[in-house]
C-alpha cells in the first residue's frame, strides 16, 4: 500500500540516523521503539482520519441516493453510465475523435471513486445492522 510506504518513508532517515548513533546498543534500542511508537501513533492518526473520510463520503452518497428529487438521486449513475458509453465507443472506434488522455484520467477517477463510495456505503450499512 503506498500510504503506508509513505509513512515508513518519513522516518525512514530518522531510523537509519539512530543506527548509526555511536550509543550503546541499550540505548539505541530505546530510541528505536520511541521511534517505532511515534510512527505507530501517525499511522494509527492517519487511518482514523482515512476512516472518518470514508464514512463522510458515504453518508454523502447515501443522502443523494435517498433524495426525492429525481436529478439528486441518479446524477452518479447517469454521469458512470455516460463514461461506460464513451469508453465502449473509443475501444470500438465508433467516436469522431479518440477520447484525450486526460478524459481516460476522469474515467478511471470516476470509476474508483464510485466503486470505492458503493462499497463503502454497503459496507457501512453491513456494519450498522
Amino acid at each position: 500500500m503506498k500510504f503506508l510506504d509513505l509513512i515508513a518513508g518519513i522516518f525512514k532517515p530518522a531510523a537509519e540516523l539512530i543506527d548509526e548513533l555511536h550509543t550503546s546498543e541499550e540505548e539505541r534500542i530505546i530510541q528505536q521503539r520511541k521511534l517505532l511508537e511515534i510512527q505507530a501513533m501517525v499511522l494509527d492518526s492517519s487511518l482514523e482520519y482515512e476512516k472518518e473520510m470514508m464514512t463522510a463520503k458515504a453518508q454523502i452518497i447515501n443522502s443523494e441516493a435517498k433524495s426525492e428529487h429525481w436529478l439528486t438521486a441518479t446524477w452518479r449513475p447517469i454521469t458512470m453510465l455516460t463514461f461506460l458509453g464513451l469508453a465502449v465507443g473509443d475501444s470500438l472506434g465508433l467516436l469522431a475523435s479518440p477520447l484525450r488522455d486526460e478524459a481516460w484520467m476522469l474515467l478511471q477517477i470516476g470509476l474508483g471513486g464510485y466503486v470505492v463510495g458503493r462499497s463503502a456505503e454497503k459496507v457501512i450499512k453491513t456494519v450498522r445492522d
